[in-house]
């Protein structure tokens, strides 16, 4: 096992859920597949992304319902859920139901911040309340005490023949403590501790300095520090680190050229900061699994963490998903010291 200062405990993986437009339950169906088969070769946890008027899940909570049938012990979760796109009363009812359903499996990840192109689409969303609504931390918080059994009413108790809650039903006891957050900044890391939440860190990161240095893996080893140093856990709090990782072992020589294409061409994004937001990403680890645990050991955030949620590439074949989760389970997690089921 890599000399890490944190043993890798949790290994999971993560998926877009991609469908064709002509046959989109062929694509739902492949990514239940996918988490029914993470669950066999001992993953910890799966996670869906979160696409709205794009050709992925755009509806996770009912995926990872279906998927909490499927499944008996595998977490599944969120990563993440836009709020900008959501009620928060709402939202805290169909979690806390699909938590039910799961036996207590869920994790919701959550991110804040307007709908991406919200001029475009805010006359369909919000109609009337556009200029209004607030897409800051604010409406976490206001799912967090959902969630977590604030009241949300005045009124409770019986009317006729029905009866009313003061808090959202049904409530999951258990479901405030497993809430994440999905931050690329130093602010929000900062305040995902502060808030009790749990840290989700992708291969994406806010290069806030103007002048560099840009290095991905100490910018987000800064955000997990100032996360661990807000929480009330402290250095217990989880994080879990989503690099995008294709290990080729058993791939063949066509899988292998296909990964590799698809790394190059990212490349470039990585090597500074992009667009307003200046935002970095991380390259792709594409190769064999000891040669993607040897550069993960050099990984200054990976050495923080011991969990991992690693990213499946986008557009690939179910068959590629496949021969990558296997190998991830079979090679590279061990190679990390992860053993299934410790």
């Amino acid at each position: 096992m890599p000399p890490t200062s944190r043993p890798l405990r949790k290994l999971g993986f993560l998926t877009i859920g991609l469908f064709d437009e002509a046959d989109p339950r062929r694509g739902h169906e492949s990514t239940l597949e996918i988490i029914e088969l993470g669950e066999r070769l001992g993953f910890d946890s799966a996670w869906v992304r979160h696409r709205h008027l794009q050709y992925g899940i755009s509806s996770p909570v009912a995926v990872l319902s279906a998927a909490s049938q499927r499944t008996r012990r595998i977490e599944l979760g969120t990563a993440v859920i836009p709020l900008g796109w959501e009620n928060p009363l709402r939202l805290a009812e169909d979690l806390a139901t699909v938590d039910l359903l799961s036996g207590g499996r869920l994790n919701p990840g959550v991110s804040v911040g307007p709908p991406m192109h919200f001029d475009q689409v805010k006359g369909a969303l919000y109609p009337d309340t556009a200029d209004a609504e607030d897409f800051g931390h604010g409406r976490v918080e206001r799912l967090l005490d959902f969630v977590r059994g604030e009241p949300v009413t005045d009124f409770s108790g019986r009317e006729g023949f029905e009866v009313f809650s003061e808090r959202v039903q049904p409530h999951s006891p258990g479901l405030g403590r497993r809430m994440w957050y999905g931050g690329g900044s130093l602010r929000s890391a900062r305040w995902a501790g502060e808030h009790g939440m749990s840290l989700l860190t992708s291969s994406v990161v806010k290069a806030e300095e103007p002048d560099g240095p840009y290095d991905f893996a100490e910018i987000q080893l800064s955000h997990i520090r100032a996360f661990r140093a807000a929480h009330p856990d402290g250095e217990a709090a989880r994080v879990s680190q989503g690099l995008v990782v294709i290990p080729t072992d058993s791939a063949s020589p066509d899988q292998r050229a296909r990964y590799e294409e698809y790394a190059a061409q990212r490349t470039p994004r990585t090597t500074e900061p992009q667009g307003p937001a200046r935002l970095l990403f991380a390259p792709d680890l594409v190769g064999t699994s000891a040669e993607i645990a040897e550069r993960l050991d050099g990984h200054a955030a990976f050495r923080e963490v011991d969990e991992v949620a690693f990213a499946l590439p986008f557009t690939f074949e179910h068959e590629d998903y496949v021969q990558i989760l296997t190998d991830m389970a079979t090679n590279l997690g061990p190679a990390l010291g992860w053993r299934a089921g410790a």
